[in-house]
């Protein structure tokens, strides 16, 4: 993160039924199939390259894939008629149950990049040991709900310098997202695509990861603090985003729940200053997405309560609360807040994601 100013989501068949459509599968062999799985066809490296129409004004300031074929939510056949229903064609749910957040869950989650230690607590060892780890120290936070554990995996990270299409970001190779998208599942935790624009817009980058956000348990986040206009450079400068720009992304995200039926998604935008997001109140609510902000505040307890403050001041309606902690940077000079000291902030957070 920066200090620097800136510069602008039964029963039973009867016996004699289930024997007659064996008979009949049977007589049919495997006809009336190809062999092509769900999904198959669907572009996996898409690549988008808009340029972003941001200005500088605003604020003045080689892993091998993984061999694991996933059903497409949405897109189950029918049952024969006459068969009993099929189990399978149960609506798709979060990996904890259900398929709404609010207010039965409460987020905790590990932020990272599976090559840099200094992105996050993710990318630090063995990913199931982090799993567990998050899972303990969760656990903390439940205070009269289920907590819901989230991977937040840094999937388009902003650069210094341009690259090739001159978007001064970089994505993830895809099977790096379906190993984090397996370990999620190991442990019934969701998954976060976290999008680090550079020069970029954030609507073209998310629609790269389309095919893992039609997944039940995937979600979004937005760091908008890395989303620089022309002539600028992350990491030199705060970047920034509107409420329009937000709003579009979860106008997008809310076709895809309700295209494939999906459970609620996150939508979750970081912010560490309020020049990093411009009229928020352009961010509307749109059914099956769940907007919530996380106030990344750096520093001792003091500090950051008082950023949170700042922030969340006059909160809108559709968005909801969540606060971002740091290993490093936030002991520094003191120690890191606990979830008692956590969760006496008001409101209280309903994401906490650490760092």
């Amino acid at each position: 993160m920066l200090s620097l100013p800136r510069s602008s989501p039964t029963a039973v068949v009867p016996r004699i039924l289930a024997v007659a459509l064996l008979i009949t599968a049977g007589l049919a062999g495997c006809g009336g199939s190809d062999g092509s799985g769900p999904g198959a066809g669907e572009p996996g490296g898409q690549q988008a390259t808009a340029s972003s129409g941001r200005t500088a004004t605003p604020g003045s300031g080689a892993r091998q894939p993984v061999s694991t074929v996933v059903a497409e939510p949405g897109m189950r056949p029918s049952p024969p008629a006459g068969a009993w229903p099929d189990v399978s064609l149960a609506r798709p749910e979060l990996p904890r149950g259900g398929r709404t957040l609010f207010p039965h869950y409460r987020l905790v989650g590990y932020a990272g990049h599976p090559t840099s230690d200094a992105m996050g607590r993710l990318g630090i060892g063995d990913i199931d040991q982090r799993a567990t780890e998050l899972e303990r120290r969760a656990r903390g936070y439940a205070a009269g709900r289920t907590v819901q554990p989230v991977f937040e995996l840094i999937a388009v990270v902003a650069t210094s310098f341009p690259g090739p299409d001159g978007m001064y970001r970089s994505r993830v190779e895809p099977a790096i997202v379906d190993e984090f998208l397996a370990a999620a599942r190991r442990h019934r935790a969701l998954l976060l695509i976290n999008i680090q624009p550079g020069r970029a817009d954030f609507l073209p980058e998310v629609k790269v990861f389309e095919r893992w956000l039609r997944e039940p348990d995937v979600g979004l986040a937005l760091d908008p603090e890395w989303a620089v206009g022309p002539g600028q450079v992350p990491g030199e400068v705060y970047g920034w985003t509107s409420g329009d720009e937000l709003d579009g992304v979860a106008r997008y995200l809310a076709g895809i729940v309700k295209r494939y039926d999906l459970p609620e998604k996150p939508l979750v935008f970081h912010q560490v200053a309020l020049s990093v997001v411009q009229n928020q109140q352009a961010l509307r609510a749109h059914p099956g997405v769940v907007v919530i902000k996380s106030v990344d505040g750096i520093g001792p307890r003091h500090s950051k309560e008082t950023t949170w403050r700042r922030l969340v001041s006059g909160l809108p309606g559709p968005i909801h609360a969540g606060f971002k902690l740091f290993f490093v940077e936030d002991t520094r000079s003191g120690s890191l807040m606990t979830p008692q000291e956590v969760l006496a902030l008001r409101p209280r957070p309903e994401y906490v994601m650490y760092e």
